[in-house]
């Protein structure tokens, strides 16, 4: 099943499967903002990354000492959200706790998102509820992609702020302790596909809390994801999309413990309560 959000400026469609984003189109062009998901190069659109983000060492985390199997990105992109409420300009999507996932991720847990018109911008909330009498450990992140259509050169990304840009690598999936800094031009990155040759960019930290897309110089889109610690950036070669990924969390380094409550960049929620994050995706 799909959802529609439409003003007069801009249409959202987001897949129940997932809750995900599958179209961003702007109503006087109809022009497509979001990568059409062609499995050649990547067959997704913007899934929800939960309960954590990239990978574990080993595919695994320990609580109370027992192991847990859990593969990368988590759990939520795959499961059917329940639809709990729509308004003219707005939809909330839920996913709960089951005997399933407590196999996995032995927590009880709600998952709200979000999706909200506002003018030419589509605001998306991630609520996670923790229905547990302890601490909730987690991470969750966002992962669109963006349709660049045409020469992948001809665009550039502006950052909010005129700041270094470094970025950690990965190494078989994980976070390594190799660094690179990202060449640019005041505060704007050129893109070109061998910037991505060893995997995604990924900043454990920032000054600027939004980015614009730029198309020869015109601005196209900007994303802004105030609050959110951490942002991946990433493509395939020759794919004509970027994803732009705000973050709260990230893979395992080769020196994990596997201990959950111990990983780097874990968010907690104490018991019976709910943590709130927001970020948004506006045409120009």
């Amino acid at each position: 099943m799909i959802s529609i959000l439409s003003n007069k400026q801009i249409t959202a469609k987001i897949k129940h499967q997932g809750a995900e984003l599958c179209s961003l189109l702007a109503n006087d062009t109809q022009k497509e903002y979001i990568w059409e998901g062609n499995p050649e190069y990547w067959g997704k659109h913007s899934p929800v990354l939960f309960p954590i983000v990239g990978t574990l060492k080993n595919n695994s985390f320990q609580i109370d000492n027992t192991s847990y199997q859990l593969a990368r990105h988590g759990f939520a992109r795959d499961m059917n959200f329940e639809l709990i409420d729509k308004t003219e300009n707005s939809v909330t999507f839920s996913i709960q706790s089951s005997v399933e996932t407590l196999k996995i991720y032995p927590f009880e847990f709600e998952l709200q998102i979000i999706y909200a018109l506002e003018g030419k911008k589509l605001n998306i909330a991630y609520n996670v509820i923790n229905k547990n009498q302890s601490q909730l450990p987690f991470s969750i992140g966002a992962h669109p992609a963006f349709a660049l259509n045409g020469n992948f050169e001809d665009y550039e990304l502006q950052f909010e702020k005129d700041e270094t840009l470094v970025y950690h690598l990965l190494e078989n999936d994980l976070i390594s302790k190799k660094t690179k800094r990202v060449e640019k031009q005041d505060n704007l990155v050129p893109l070109n596909y061998p910037l991505f040759e060893n995997d995604a960019l990924i900043f454990k930290s920032l000054e600027s809390e939004s980015l614009n897309i730029l198309k020869n110089g015109i601005p196209l889109l900007k994303i802004d994801f105030q609050g959110f610690p951490h942002l991946g950036i990433w493509t395939k070669k020759d794919a004509p999309f970027l994803c732009i990924e705000p973050w709260y969390g990230y893979s395992d380094t080769d020196e994990s413990t596997g201990n959950l409550f111990e990983k780097e960049g874990i968010q907690i929620i104490e018991a019976n309560s709910i943590f709130n994050s927001i970020f948004s995706v506006a045409i120009f």
